[in-house]
C-alpha cells in the first residue's frame, strides 16, 4: 500500500488508460533517494496486469560503462520480434545489442529501432515499458530510450523513466515526487513499527522529513532514540552498511560480490563467491535480511542504496580481491572492467585490452563507453605519448556521445602530456569542434591556425584540413580577416593557386565572397560543387559541403537535387545524424522556391532530429528557417521565439536577422526591418531585394542603390534566373519602370517562384493604385492575393487585400485556398509518402516513426483534404 501518493497513483492510472486507448505516453518520475519512485513504478505494473505486456529494467552504477546493457536486459523478452523490423533498423539493433558481429552503424538508428520494436510489441497489446535508475543507465541505452520516447505518438505504449533529479530528459514530461506531508508520513510510520515509543517516533518524522525509505529504515536502526546528526541519505547508507556487516562473513562476502557484479545474474555471482570459498547456501542468509531479493533469474538489491552502502563500506583490498574473482569468472566484455578495477599502476598489457574494448563499443555505438574505456586505458598507460594518444580517443569519443565538457577536459589532460604535432593538431582539432559548437567560433578558429602552422611543412594536407575549418568559421563569423590568414597559409602549403585543390578553391571562393568580389568567387565555388556532384554515393561529408556550397551561390536546382539524393540514401542506410543537414538544406531550397509547406515539413523534421542528435547548430538554423516562414505567416510571437533561439548560435544569425526583417518589413516597421535585412544581405544574398524595398520605402536611395549594385555584382556572376527575377524587381522599385515590373514577374514565372511573383505584383498593385490606375491595380492584386492565400503567407494576404480595398474591391477567399496549410508538417510530409504508393511500414521507416503513428496522421489528414482513401491521395495537388 501506498501512503500519501493519491495524486501521482491517478496520474499513472491515466497514463495507462491513454495508453491502452491508442495514445502513447511518456513519463519521467523524479526525485531525491528513496522518495519512492519504484514504489510508483511498481503500482504501475501492478495495475498494467494482464492487460499489457510489461518490460521492466534498471540501471545499475557500476554497468553504466557498457554500452546497451542496460537496453539489452530491458528488451530481452522480445528480442525475438526484432526480426519484425526494417532490415537496416534490424541489424543496428543486434549489433548494438552485441547479437551479430555487425556495426551497429549511426547510434541515433538504434534508437529509431527501440522506437520499431516498442510499437511492434504494442501492436498485439498495450505495453508497459519501465525504468528505473535511469541516472545510472549506461548512455547508449538511454540515448537510444530518450530518443523512442521523444517519437512515441500512437504505439499504445506507456514508458516510465524513474531517476534522480539530476538527470535530465528534455522536452519530456516530468512527475517531479516531493516528500511525504505528515499525516501521510505518520500512517507510514504506524505501519512499519507500531509499537515504537513517542519521543523515537517523533525523531523518526523529524528526521526522514517525509523520504518514505527513512520512515521504513530509522526505526529499524534506532537505539534508544539516537539517530545520529548526519544527513539523511549518509544515515541510510550507514542503516544499511550496519545491517550488511550484521551478516555472517560468507553471507557478506556474497553479498559484496552481487553489489560489485553487473548483470545480477545469479550464475557469475555464486561462481566468484565459490572461488572465493563462499557456497550458494550464503546467498539465503543475504536474502532473509532483506537487503537482496531473488527474483526470476535476476538478484536485485531492495534499494540502490543499499548496493551503494555494501560496496563503500568494504575496504579497498577487499574492493580488489571481489574484482579479480569476477574477472575470472566474467564474459570478456565485462572481464575487463573487473580487472581495471582490481590494478592500482601502470600495466600496459591491460591497457591495450581495454583499447580493444573501446574499439569494440564504438562498433556498437556506444561512443560513452568507448570514452570511459579508453580513459581508463590512458590512466593505465605508462608511455606520456601513448596515453596522450589515447587521451585524444577518449576526447572524440565523448564528442560523439554528446559529452562536451568532458571532450575538454581530455584534451586538456592530453595537450600537458605530448609534443607530437600530429597528435597536437587532432586535439586542436577536438578542442575546436567543442568551442565551435558551444558557439565561441573565434577561440575555435584561432586554436586551429594555431595547430595548423607546425604542420606546414611535414604534413600539408593535415594542415589544409584543419584550415578549411577556419574558413567556414570565419563565413559564419563573417571575419574576412581571419579567412585571409587562413587562405593565405594554405596557399603557403605548396598549393600553389591551384583552383582545382578542393580545399584552396572553397578557402579562396569564401574569401572572395567576404571580400564582395562574387565574379571571382563563384566560379571557384562551383568547382567545390562539381567535385561533390561527380560522386554518386558514400562520402556524404563530401557531397554535403558541395550541397552547401550550391546553397551558397544560389544554385538551388543543383542543391535540391543533391539533397533529395543525399536524403534519400541517409534515410535508406539509417544515417539519423546526417539527415538534420539534408532536410535543412531542403527546407531552405523549399522555402526559397515558394515551397512554404514542404519548407515547414522539412524544417520541423531537421528540428527534432537535430535536437535529438544534440546537433545545436543544426537545430539553430531549423529554427531560423521556421521563423523566416512564421514572419510570412505573420505569427509574429512565432517568429521572435524561433529567431531568439536561432540567433544563439552563429550558424542561425542570418536567418534569424533575414525572418526579423521579412516581420518587420510586412508590418510596415520599415527602419526596424533595414536594420536586420542589412545584416542579413551581407551573407545572404536573396535577403538583398528585401533591404532594396524597405530602403525605397524610407526613401534612402543612395543605400537602396548601394545594395541594389551589390546584389546585381552578385546576379551577374551566378548566372541565375531567379536572381535576375528580383534584380528586375529591385530596379522597378528604383526607377518606377512598369516594365522592369513585368519583366520581373516573367522572370518569377519562368523559374518557378510563386512567393517571389506575387510580392512583385503586390509592389506593382501598390504603384498603379498610387497611379490612380484601380482597374489594372485589381488584376495584378488578385493574383498576388490568391497565391498568398495558397501559400498561407497572411501577413502579405492582409497587404494585398488591403491595396484590393483600396480600389474599392473586396477580397472574397475560398473555401478550398490553403487545402494542405490545414496539415501539420508531418501530416503533410506523411500524406506526400502516401501518394507515392508508400506503405506505413516503409513511410515509418524513413521519417523515424512508427507505422501505426503513420497510420494515426493519415487518419486527421484525411478529412482536412476531403478524402477517404489512399488512392485519392495520388489524384490531389500535393504541391
Amino acid at each position: 500500500m501506498l501512503y500519501g501518493r493519491t495524486r501521482e497513483q491517478e496520474t499513472l492510472d491515466r497514463l495507462l488508460h491513454e495508453s491502452a486507448r491508442g495514445v502513447s505516453g511518456v513519463l519521467v518520475i523524479s526525485g531525491d533517494p528513496g522518495v519512492g519512485k519504484s514504489a510508483l513504478l511498481d503500482h504501475a505494473v501492478e495495475r498494467a496486469g494482464a492487460e499489457f505486456t510489461v518490460l521492466r529494467g534498471v540501471g545499475v552504477e557500476s554497468e553504466a560503462e557498457l554500452p546497451y546493457a542496460g537496453l539489452h536486459l530491458l528488451l530481452m523478452p522480445v528480442l525475438g520480434q526484432v526480426e519484425e523490423l526494417s532490415e537496416v533498423q534490424a541489424t543496428a539493433l543486434r549489433g548494438a545489442l552485441g547479437m551479430t558481429a555487425a556495426r551497429a552503424g549511426d547510434r541515433f538508428l538504434v534508437g529509431v529501432a527501440v522506437l520499431s520494436l516498442l510499437a511492434a510489441v504494442s501492436a498485439e497489446r498495450p505495453l508497459l515499458c519501465v525504468m528505473d535508475d535511469m541516472q545510472w543507465l549506461d548512455r547508449a541505452s538511454a540515448d537510444a530510450l530518450l530518443f523512442a520516447a521523444r517519437r512515441l505518438r500512437s504505439e499504445r505504449v506507456a514508458l516510465l523513466l524513474a531517476a534522480r533529479e539530476e538527470f535530465q530528459a528534455p522536452g519530456l514530461p516530468e512527475l517531479r515526487i516531493s516528500p511525504l506531508e505528515a499525516a501521510a508520513a505518520g500512517e507510514l510510520v504506524n505501519a512499519i513499527a507500531p509499537g515504537l515509543a513517542v519521543d523515537v517516533r517523533e525523531r523518526v518524522l523529524a528526521e526522514a522529513g517525509g523520504n518514505p525509505l527513512g520512515l521504513i529504515e530509522l526505526p529499524r536502526s534506532s537505539s534508544g532514540g539516537d539517530l545520529g546528526e548526519l544527513p539523511l541519505t549518509r544515515r541510510l547508507l550507514e542503516a544499511f552498511g550496519q545491517r550488511a556487516t550484521a551478516l555472517s562473513e560468507p553471507a557478506g562476502t556474497l553479498l559484496l560480490v552481487a553489489a560489485a557484479e553487473d548483470t545480477g545474474e545469479p550464475a557469475p555471482i555464486l561462481r566468484a563467491a565459490a572461488r572465493l570459498g563462499v557456497d550458494e547456501q550464503a546467498l539465503e542468509e543475504c536474502e532473509r535480511s532483506g537487503l537482496i531479493e531473488v527474483a526470476g533469474a535476476r538478484v536485485r538489491f531492495r534499494h540502490p542504496l543499499v548496493r551503494s552502502a555494501v560496496y563503500q563500506a568494504a575496504g579497498f583490498a577487499r574492493r580488489r580481491a571481489i574484482h579479480r574473482a569476477l574477472a575470472e569468472v566474467s564474459e570478456p566484455e565485462r572481464r575487463i572492467w573487473h580487472l581495471a578495477a582490481a590494478v592500482t599502476e601502470p600495466d600496459e598489457r591491460l591497457a591495450a585490452e581495454l583499447e580493444r574494448s573501446a574499439e569494440t563499443f564504438v562498433r556498437r555505438s556506444g561512443h560513452a563507453a568507448a570514452a570511459a574505456a579508453w580513459e581508463r586505458a590512458a590512466l593505465l598507460t605508462p608511455e606520456a605519448d601513448l596515453r596522450a594518444v589515447r587521451l585524444a580517443r577518449a576526447a572524440e569519443a565523448a564528442i560523439s556521445a554528446g559529452r562536451l565538457r568532458r571532450a575538454a577536459q581530455l584534451t586538456d589532460q592530453a595537450v600537458r602530456l605530448t609534443s607530437d604535432e600530429l597528435v597536437l593538431a587532432h586535439l586542436a582539432n577536438l578542442r575546436a569542434d567543442v568551442d565551435f559548437e558551444h558557439g565561441a567560433v573565434e577561440s575555435a578558429s584561432l586554436t586551429l591556425l594555431e595547430a595548423a602552422r607546425p604542420l606546414a611543412d611535414a604534413h600539408p594536407d593535415r594542415a589544409a584540413s584543419l584550415l578549411i575549418q577556419v574558413v567556414r568559421n570565419a563565413w559564419y563569423a563573417h571575419d574576412l580577416k581571419l579567412a585571409r590568414q587562413a587562405t593565405d597559409l594554405l596557399i603557403s602549403l605548396g598549393h600553389g593557386t591551384d583552383p582545382a585543390r578542393p580545399a584552396l578553391a572553397m578557402a579562396s571562393g569564401i574569401t572572395a565572397l567576404l571580400e564582395d568580389d562574387p565574379a571571382r568567387a563563384l566560379p571557384l565555388l562551383r568547382e567545390v560543387i562539381e567535385g561533390g556532384r561527380r560522386i554518386d554515393r558514400g562520402e556524404h561529408g563530401l557531397r554535403n559541403n558541395a550541397l552547401s556550397i550550391a546553397l551558397l551561390i544560389g544554385d538551388h536546382t543543383t542543391a535540391l537535387s543533391m539533397a533529395r539524393a543525399l536524403a534519400a540514401e541517409c534515410a535508406s542506410l539509417g544515417m539519423v545524424a546526417w539527415l538534420p543537414h539534408t532536410h535543412l538544406a531542403l527546407a531552405a531550397v523549399e522555402l526559397l522556391r515558394g515551397r512554404h509547406l514542404d519548407a515547414a515539413a522539412d524544417a520541423d523534421h531537421a528540428e527534432q532530429v537535430a535536437a535529438q542528435t544534440g546537433q545545436t547548430h543544426l537545430e539553430a538554423q531549423a529554427c531560423g528557417v521556421r521563423a523566416w516562414l512564421a514572419a510570412v505567416r505573420g505569427a509574429e510571437e512565432d517568429c521572435r521565439a524561433l529567431a531568439e533561439r536561432a540567433a544563439a548560435m552563429p550558424s542561425g544569425q542570418v536567418w534569424a536577422q533575414w525572418a526579423l526583417g521579412l516581420l518587420e518589413l510586412a508590418r510596415g516597421r520599415n527602419e526596424q526591418a533595414a536594420d536586420h535585412l542589412a545584416r542579413a544581405a551581407r551573407q545572404q544574398p536573396a535577403a538583398a531585394p528585401d533591404l532594396v524595398e524597405v530602403l525605397v520605402r524610407l526613401e534612402e536611395p543612395e543605400r537602396a542603390r548601394a545594395a541594389h549594385d551589390r546584389f546585381a555584382l552578385w546576379t551577374a556572376a551566378g548566372g541565375q534566373p531567379w536572381a535576375q527575377g528580383l534584380l528586375a524587381r529591385c530596379r522597378a522599385l528604383l526607377e518606377g519602370d512598369e516594365q522592369d515590373f513585368a519583366t520581373a514577374i516573367d522572370l518569377h514565372q519562368a523559374a518557378d517562384r510563386p512567393f517571389d511573383a506575387a510580392r512583385t505584383r503586390l509592389l506593382l498593385g501598390e504603384q498603379l493604385r498610387r497611379e490612380r490606375r484601380k482597374h489594372e491595380a485589381r488584376t495584378v492584386l488578385r493574383e498576388a492575393a490568391d497565391t498568398f492565400e495558397r501559400l498561407g503567407a497572411l501577413r502579405w494576404l492582409d497587404r494585398a487585400s488591403s491595396e484590393l480595398r483600396a480600389t474599392g474591391e473586396s477580397l472574397a477567399r475560398s473555401a478550398d485556398a490553403g487545402l494542405l496549410s490545414r496539415l501539420t508538417p508531418q501530416e503533410l510530409q506523411v500524406v506526400r509518402l502516401a501518394a507515392t504508393g508508400a506503405s506505413n511500414k516503409e513511410i515509418a521507416a524513413q521519417l523515424f516513426l512508427s507505422p501505426r503513428t503513420v497510420g494515426h496522421h493519415l487518419y486527421k489528414a484525411y478529412p482536412k483534404l476531403g478524402v477517404t482513401t489512399r488512392t485519392e491521395l495520388a489524384g490531389l495537388i500535393l504541391s
